[in-house]
């Protein structure tokens, strides 16, 4: 099998990224037990990709229910706009982390793997320029 060019790793990353990100979420979701209706693992998907020609800039897209968010960090209608946190009564809902620290470390992993791949590809172009015969006698000259 023929090694994939760096634009593919790229092409080819980038699309389980947004797969991948979509099966964590739903596991977090089901482990922390941030189902009620079910309404928020339903709503998780990915939307999609665009990138360039050699994949060197992309954008990801997913979506879930924004009411995620406020699970998320342990808001929501328990407190209303405005208050200090002091509701008289003790606050029922806790923060279940189902979101930011997974996407977060996932993004990481995602910037160190186009670091390192085009890195990499960046080599390649540059030894090949210093390798080719035309060159090198330009250099000559």
């Amino acid at each position: 099998m023929a090694a994939l060019t760096p634009e593919e790793e790229r092409r080819r990353y980038v699309t389980a990224f947004n797969s991948t990100m979509i099966k964590i979420w739903r596991e977090r979701i089901a482990l922390l037990k941030v189902i009620d209706t079910g309404a928020l693992y339903r709503s998780t998907m990915a939307i999609g990709m665009t990138a360039d020609g050699k994949v060197t800039s992309v954008t990801l897209s997913q979506r879930f229910n924004t009411y995620g968010i406020f699970q998320d960090y342990g808001t929501g209608c328990e407190v209303p706009r405005g208050n200090p946190g002091d509701i008289g009564r003790d606050k029922i809902r806790q923060r279940r982390k189902w979101f930011s620290t997974k996407y977060y470390a996932s993004v990481m992993n995602l910037k160190e793997f186009f670091a390192d791949n085009l890195g990499r590809d960046f080599c390649g172009i540059v030894a090949n320029a210093l390798n080719d015969r035309s060159f090198r006698a330009s250099l000559i000259r």
